[in-house]
């Protein structure tokens, strides 16, 4: 009979595959390090998280390597546990006014704390350029935190101000445009501001003096194709510090392209 490896805990799956669990407690939190295919791999995943927890001198990030028995993110999130006492599920380092949340190894992201517990419960991921995380059963966009609208371009209607696009503090943020459908370019007196909407292709809905005006402007451009039967779901902008009566005068006064007027829809 085999010697029952500490830390390890078989267990079967639905195929009937025996896999291998290893787990740790420390500070009276019990804390899963994963399944292994062999008991003696689960041992040393058991093995490795003791020697990260309780060794008088822990290892450093930097000493994993490939041949550790844990993945790294498992070693950022144990590290943190022991020296900054919070355990996250999520690979997360705690610094004394921002943390840096580990995508990788060598991708590592940077946020202020007011972030830290969003961050904790929502595990980062990354497709086509943009990082994202699941809320709800969708997929947000981790820009959307910040005020930053969906596919919004850097350089354009953001900036880094420090050039880093990895850090995400709100004291590195400069947001240029944070409204739909409004397009901001550079003119020969100074920024030029459109509005446009996606209509089976772009419609251009105007030129406008103002960021604000553009934005009211693409509003009136879903009304209208509402009332012309368009069901599509656009999202609306909202303007903070504009009155509902100042709302309404801009709303009144702002021309848009009479194409859309022409546009016509069945349910």
């Amino acid at each position: 009979m085999q010697k029952k490896l500490e830390g390890v805990f078989p267990s079967t799956q639905k195929k009937g595959r025996t896999v291998y669990r290893s787990s740790v407690t420390y500070k009276c939190k019990h804390i899963s390090l994963g399944s292994y295919p062999t008991p003696e791999q689960a041992h040393a995943a058991y093995l490795e998280a003791n020697h990260l927890l309780r060794n008088d001198i822990p290892p450093a990030l930097d000493d994993h390597s490939a041949s550790c028995a844990l993945p790294f993110e498992k070693w950022v999130i144990l590290l943190n546990f022991r020296e900054n006492g919070m355990y996250f599920p999520t690979p997360i380092y705690i610094r004394s006014r921002y943390f840096y949340y580990y995508y990788s190894r060598e991708h590592i992201l940077k946020f202020d704390t007011d972030d830290l517990f969003y961050f904790a419960s929502h595990k980062i991921m990354k497709r086509g350029g943009h990082y994202f995380v699941a809320d709800f059963g969708m997929q947000v966009n981790i820009l959307n935190r910040f005020g930053i609208k969906n596919y919004a371009v850097p350089g354009r209607d953001y900036v880094f101000k420090n050039g880093d696009s990895t850090d995400f503090r709100r004291e590195n943020l400069i947001i240029r445009n944070q409204y739909h459908g409004v397009l901001i370019t550079e003119g020969k007196k100074g920024p030029v501001y459109k509005a446009r909407i996606h209509v089976k292709g772009n419609y251009l809905i105007g030129t406008y003096a103002s960021m604000e005006e553009a934005a009211i402007a693409y509003n009136k451009a879903i009304d209208i194709l509402k009332k012309n039967g368009c069901s599509k779901n656009y999202t609306p902008n909202y303007l903070e510090n504009i009155t509902a009566g100042e709302y309404a005068e801009i709303y009144t006064r702002l021309p848009v392209s009479d194409k859309l007027y022409k546009l016509y829809f069945s349910e």
